[in-house]
């Protein structure tokens, strides 16, 4: 008999920063996406990650699809942030 799974499993949030992640990892949804939005396709980022088999990273995508505009929007609240830091560290010195 075969064991299906329920992909609803796939993904979880992590309570300390309510970001989705791949269950069982540390990795996020967001990372997921950036290497995606970089170009990468799925097998690549499995292959990249190889912590990850290919059906979470598939459930990434799909979570990140689904969701697509609160991720995008945490990445860039993320990297507006670092911009910050970077421009007040530098005018610092």
């Amino acid at each position: 008999m075969t064991t299906l799974t329920d992909i609803g499993q796939l993904i979880t949030i992590e309570p300390h920063n309510n970001r989705p992640v791949i269950a069982e990892t540390r990795t996020s949804v967001r990372r997921i996406a950036g290497l995606y939005n970089q170009g990468n396709n799925a097998e690549e980022i499995a292959r990249r990650l190889n912590h990850l088999t290919i059906t979470q990273v598939y459930a990434a995508l799909t979570y990140y699809h689904a969701n697509r505009e609160a991720i995008d929007e945490d990445i860039l609240a993320e990297k507006t942030a670092y911009e910050e830091l970077a421009k007040q560290h530098y005018q610092q010195r």
